[in-house]
């Protein structure tokens, strides 16, 4: 078990590097846990309690009572599923027991909401007993919409779904069987296809034997492939009819009739190698027995069987796929079971069966066959990925999934009959789908893997503060970049301080001591002499202050980026980049904060540079924020805000935005815009309702304020108070990429700052 006090490093199979230290500060910093419960209706007055508790809520509960069909309609149970564990298989930790298994289920339970907009909750068992384990969830039936099983180990797993299957009449799956099972079918069809197989033909070696490995083997039978066509094996060999050593009745539905006892035997000639065992179980003699390009599904976690660098070096026409994510095709559990329930409560079926694991795996693999979207591209270094041998397997954050996976599973529940309320229009429920997550989520998660694919190296301004430290420790440690400190000698006693072991191994620059600085004098004297700066004040400047320097090093590209701001304002901040650095030519720069929720994003500006901007600075501020919101992925609607509305009331400060909009006219932009307007009506559908000569066709979702002081009161009250997550300020319209953080900066802010300028999203 890790230790409380340990900050040793970590990795979950990918290259995302992490703390001890750090993992516990995620779970435990502000609410502890990964969950919360939110209320869905006003809870403000006494009328709201009268309506959501007693006496109000006794008239749904009659209309339940008289036809219980209306609980999908008066409560959550219908976008509700609960993930449930005894903790006897915590990912590759073992039995730890089911409250050890919390934070997994908390977790699972946060990426239904991420990827599917599910509801969830977690709930631990604490028994061993199979019996009991049974009797406790099915009688949870009337609260759930549908039960994710997780972490538990065969052979129990199998006895518990295939009892609640039976017992319960809602969507019952245990994810480690059907999930993995799932999205291999779904490589496979991909493989197959690309090496001109037809899976009624192929012969397949299964190396493990547990719940994956049979979930896998089943589906994959289920889908065509011929029984006598598969050769399963274990620790003891191959699992042959006639065997009676570690044999179950899972384990003898797949023995085969087969002469060959070894795996090694078992692959000679074999098409594919389905392996779910351990890491280095697959030789390279192996590999080299199969039958021509083969097809390797190496998926032990966290290593793999064989890595792909291994097989190609023994088979270079293979196509290879694993479990992590720093290799190509990733088999990755999460492109499944959000989107596989998300179908399944979409039609209130009755479970989840072969019909529909199958339509879900066809429609993965035919969503890999598919042009890649550029915000996907982005989190491969911009690299178009297409499909190939290399790309079988869509990726995680493909924003399509959500509309493609349900709307087949919802599809297929329909066609097998286990869908008691069937969607008449598909096409309408795909539209629905895609209104239901904020795509700039998936932006937000793609711009991390295109920092990690196209690694930066980023100034950290002020690394003698413990947040800035802490930041750029988790920036490396992420894989994100290469972070590149500003000053005195204490920081490496610092980050030792910190947890780090090497601490010599971070990049740092003292201005006392710096063979860059007389080049940095004569650069700033050569920009400021005509401003009335003398040369001793250029070498003070570049000698004692931390953003003159660190600007000074970003201006001469011994750094990619530059984050700063949080020992000084953000005014004082900027005036001092901007006595080194330019803004783009022909702009001005300007802060946006950006306020992001499940279903939505806002994008206000400028909320930390302009005091009174101009008509002109105006129409600028909205194109570039325009452009901005469309690289996070949302269609810009822009709205100018004001006191006023169209005119009413009348006021003295309004012809600036009024000539905005009018420059905008000429421009002849390719987005939508209006204003002057309050921000109700720019928000509000039903307030919009009354002015129908708007030219917006729905809610604004870029705000363009006034002046700075309504913007920047505006942007720190709703991230004081709002339910928004909010990112910002994001300074834009800088020539070189650089951010100002506020004061009140946390480490993971900080960290996102530097992202966004390293990726390209904020410039």
């Amino acid at each position: 078990m890790p230790s409380r006090e340990g900050d040793k490093p970590m990795s979950e199979g990918a290259n995302v590097q992490f703390s001890e230290r750090e993992a516990l500060l995620f779970h435990s910093a502000g609410r502890p846990g990964k969950i919360e419960i939110v209320a869905s209706k006003p809870m403000a007055t006494q009328r709201d309690l009268s309506l959501a508790y007693s006496p109000g809520v006794a008239v749904p509960v009659r209309a339940i009572a008289e036809d219980p069909a209306t609980a999908y309609d008066y409560t959550a149970k219908g976008n509700l599923v609960a993930v449930i564990s005894n903790g006897t298989a915590i990912l590759g930790l073992g039995n730890l027991g089911a409250l050890a298994s919390k934070p997994v289920m908390e977790g699972k339970a946060v990426l239904f909401k991420r990827f599917a907009d599910v509801d969830s909750i977690d709930l631990e068992v604490a028994t061993e007993d199979a019996e009991a384990f049974i009797n406790a969830v099915a009688l949870l039936e009337p609260s759930f919409g549908g039960i994710n099983l997780e972490d538990i180990a065969a052979p129990a797993c199998f006895i518990i779904e295939q009892a609640l299957k039976e017992r319960m009449k809602i969507p019952v799956m245990h994810d480690d069987q059907h999930g993995t099972a799932i999205i291999t079918a779904a490589g496979l069809i991909n493989a197959c296809y690309l090496t001109g197989r037809d899976l009624k033909d192929v012969k397949v070696v299964v190396n493990g034997a547990g719940a994956a490995a049979i979930a896998c083997t089943a589906l994959i039978k289920a889908m065509g492939v011929r029984h006598d066509h598969v050769i399963m094996c274990d620790r003891k060999g191959v699992i042959y009819q006639g065997r009676t050593e570690s044999m179950d009745q899972w384990k003898s539905a797949h023995a085969a009739k087969t002469d060959r006892r070894t795996l090694a035997e078992a692959l000679e000639g074999a098409d594919i190698f389905l392996g779910l065992s351990a890491a280095g179980a697959l030789k390279p003699e192996m590999v080299m027995a199969m039958a021509p390009k083969p097809i390797i599904f190496a998926m032990a976690n966290p290593d793999p069987e064989i890595t792909p660098p291994e097989a190609k070096a023994a088979r270079p026409d293979a196509i290879v796929a694993t479990g992590r994510s720093d290799y190509p095709n990733q088999v990755n559990n999460v492109l499944g079971f959000p989107f596989i329930f998300r179908g399944a409560l979409d039609v209130r079926a009755t479970a989840i069966n072969d019909e529909m694991k199958i339509a879900a795996a066809q429609a993965l693999a035919e969503l890999a066959r598919e042009a890649v979207p550029e915000e996907v591209a982005a989190a491969y270094g911009g690299k178009a990925h297409s499909f190939g041998a290399d790309y079988i397997i869509p990726a995680p954050f493909d924003p399509r999934l959500m509309e493609v996976v349900p709307a087949a599973v919802a599809k297929a529940a329909m066609d097998s009959g286990v869908a008691t309320r069937p969607i008449l229009d598909l096409d309408s429920y795909r539209q629905a789908l895609k209104g239901r997550l904020n795509p700039t989520t998936s932006v937000l998660t793609l711009a991390y893997e295109a920092a990690r694919a196209n690694p930066k190296r980023v100034l950290f301004a002020e690394g003698e503060e413990e947040v800035v430290l802490r930041a750029a420790i988790q920036f490396r440690d992420g894989g994100y970049g290469i972070p590149v400190l500003v000053g005195r000698d204490d920081v490496y006693d610092r980050l030792k301080a910190l947890g780090v072991d090497d601490p010599q191994s971070f990049e740092v620059h003292n201005s006392r001591n710096s063979p860059l600085v007389p080049q940095m004098v004569d650069r700033l004297y050569e920009r400021l002499q005509r401003r009335g700066y003398l040369r001793r004040e250029c070498e003070r400047m570049v000698n004692q202050e931390r953003n003159i320097f660190g600007s000074l090093l970003l201006d001469l590209g011994e750094v990619d980026a530059m984050i700063t701001g949080v020992t000084r304002t953000y005014a004082q901040s900027m005036r001092e980049l901007r006595r080194v650095l330019d803004p783009v030519e022909g702009t001005i720069p300007f802060g946006i904060h950006v306020l992001v929720g499940q279903t939505h994003t806002v994008f206000m500006a400028d909320t930390t540079v302009n005091e009174r901007p101009s008509a002109s600075e105006l129409a600028d501020i909205a194109e570039q924020t325009a452009a901005v919101a469309r690289r996070m992925g949302q269609e810009p609607r822009v709205a100018f805000l004001s006191y006023s509305t169209f005119g009413n009331p009348a006021g003295d400060f309004l012809d600036n935005i009024r000539g905005a909009v009018a420059l905008l006219d000429q421009r002849g932009v390719s987005f939508e815009y209006e204003g002057e307007m309050s921000p109700d009506v720019a928000l509000n559908p039903r307030v919009m309702a009354s002015y129908p000569f708007s030219r917006l066709s729905g809610p604004a979702n870029v705000l363009v304020m006034p002046g700075l002081q309504s913007a920047n009161i505006s942007a720190k009250l709703l991230r004081e108070l709002g339910g928004d997550s909010v990112i910002g300020p994001m300074l834009v319209g800088m020539a070189k990429p650089v951010q100002v953080a506020t004061m009140a900066s946390r480490a993971t802010e900080l960290v996102t700052l530097a992202v966004l300028a390293a990726s390209g999203i904020a410039r």
